[in-house]
C-alpha cells in the first residue's frame, strides 16, 4: 500500500529564547547597577562613613614627632586636640608648654605646665618643664623648687638637672649651676636642650666662644630648633659680629617662621647692619603675626626715623605708647618726627612729656631749641 510520507514539521526558531536571555539580562544588569538607590528607596540612605578620631595619646605622639621637626605651630595644635580629648593627660600640657616657653611665651607656657603637674604632680618631666617657664619668666626661686621636685622624682632625667641648672644660674649660684648642667650631659649628651643648657652656664661665665660651641653642638644633634639658633646670634650679637648673629637669626626665622620674636630679633639685627628696609620688613611681620608686640611697633618706628618716613614712624611710635606705656625714648622721637615735618606745634608737648620723666634728656632739649 502507498502510503503518503507525512509533512516534515518545521524547526523551532532560537530567537525568541535568545530575546529573552538577553532582556533577563539586561534586567538583572540593570538592578545591580541600581541597587544602591533601590536599597536606599527601601530602607533609606545608609550614614555617610566618618573616620575614626586617634587617641589624645596617638595626638601626643603625632606632636613630638612635630617637635622633633622644629614645627612648632603644628606640634601645638596636635597637644592642644590631645587636652581636649584627655584633660588630665599631663605630657600633653606639659610638652605645650614647652614649645611656649622657647617661643618666649614664659607666662603662657607657666599656666599650661601648673595644668601638667596638677593632672600629675608626680610628674618628674611637668615638674621641670615647670621650672623651667618660671626660671624664663622671672621667678627663679619657684623655678628651683620645681627642678628640685623634678630631680627628686627621677634622679636619671637629664632635662630636670638642665633645669636646674638654668634656674641656679639665674639665682647666682655658679657653682651649683655647673655642677647640674655637667650632671645633665652625663645623663643625656644627645639631648640638644641639656646641650644647649651648658651653653647657657658658658654665656652666664662671658665665656662667649665656648658657649657658642656648645650651642654649635646643640644645633649638630637636632638643627630644627630655632630657639637655638637664636641662642647662638644673641653671642654673636654680644661678640660684635653683626653678620653671623645676623645669619643665625636668618636661621631662626627658617625654622619657625610663625613665631615673632624670631622676625623681630632678626629685622633689629638688619637695623644694627644699616639694612633698614630689610629691617623693615622683618618688624612688619612681627606685628602680622602678634599685633600686641609693643616693641616691634617702636622698633618699626624707629626704623622709619632712619629712613625718614616720618609720617609712618609717628603712627608706630603712638602705637607703641598705647602697649608699652609711658618712654622717654618714644616721646622725643615722636616730638623730632614731628619738627621734622615742620609740626613744632605738635612737637614741643612730647619734648616736655620726655623731659617730664627725665629733666636731663639731652634729646629733648635739643628738640626744643629746635623748635624755637
Amino acid at each position: 500500500m502507498y502510503l503518503e510520507p507525512g509533512r516534515r514539521g518545521r524547526r523551532p526558531s532560537l530567537w525568541p529564547w535568545v530575546f529573552s536571555v538577553v532582556i533577563a539580562f539586561g534586567l538583572a544588569w540593570y538592578i545591580y547597577t541600581r541597587q544602591t538607590e533601590i536599597m536606599e528607596t527601601v530602607r533609606g540612605p545608609l550614614p555617610t562613613p566618618t573616620p575614626t578620631e586617634i587617641s589624645a595619646a596617638q595626638h601626643v605622639a603625632y606632636g613630638d614627632r612635630l617637635f622633633e621637626r622644629g614645627q612648632y605651630t603644628e606640634a601645638i595644635a596636635a597637644y592642644r586636640r590631645a587636652t581636649e580629648l584627655d584633660p588630665t593627660l599631663p605630657v600633653a600640657w606639659a610638652r605645650w608648654a614647652h614649645i611656649l616657653v622657647l617661643r618666649q611665651q614664659p607666662a603662657e607656657a607657666e599656666t599650661l605646665a601648673r595644668r601638667a603637674v596638677e593632672a600629675d604632680s608626680q610628674s618628674a618631666e611637668s615638674q621641670a618643664i615647670l621650672g623651667i617657664a618660671l626660671d624664663w619668666n622671672g621667678k627663679v626661686v619657684e623655678a628651683v623648687g620645681a627642678c628640685l621636685r623634678a630631680t627628686n622624682l627621677a634622679p636619671d632625667f637629664g632635662l630636670a638637672y638642665a633645669c636646674l641648672a638654668e634656674a641656679y644660674g639665674d639665682q647666682g649660684r655658679p657653682t651649683d649651676a655647673m655642677r647640674a648642667a655637667e650632671t645633665a650631659v652625663e645623663l643625656d649628651p644627645d639631648n640638644p636642650f641639656v646641650r644647649r643648657t651648658m651653653g647657657y652656664m658658658r654665656e652666664l661665665q662671658g665665656r662667649y666662644q665656648d658657649a657658642i660651641r656648645e650651642y654649635e653642638t646643640a644645633v649638630e644633634l637636632n638643627p630644627h630648633h630655632a630657639s637655638i639658633y637664636l641662642d647662638l646670634g644673641r653671642n654673636y650679637r654680644v661678640l660684635s659680629d653683626a653678620e653671623r648673629s645676623t645669619h643665625y637669626y636668618e636661621q631662626a626665622a627658617q625654622a619657625d617662621p610663625d613665631e615673632a620674636y624670631v622676625h623681630a630679633q632678626l629685622g633689629w639685627n638688619y637695623f644694627a647692619l644699616g639694612q633698614y628696609h630689610s629691617a623693615a620688613s622683618e618688624l612688619k611681620k612681627t606685628i602680622e603675626l602678634d599685633p600686641s608686640y609693643g616693641r616691634a611697633y617702636g622698633q618699626l618706628a624707629t626704623t622709619y626715623y632712619f629712613l625718614r618716613n616720618y609720617e609712618d614712624a609717628i603712627q608706630n611710635y603712638m602705637r607703641a605708647i598705647e602697649l608699652e606705656g609711658p618712654s622717654e625714648e618714644y616721646y622725643y622721637s615722636l616730638g623730632l618726627c614731628y619738627a621734622f615735618i615742620d609740626q613744632c606745634e605738635e612737637a614741643v608737648p612730647w619734648f616736655e612729656k620726655a623731659l617730664e620723666l627725665n629733666p636731663q634728656s639731652t634729646a629733648a632739649q635739643q628738640g626744643i631749641e629746635i623748635c624755637h
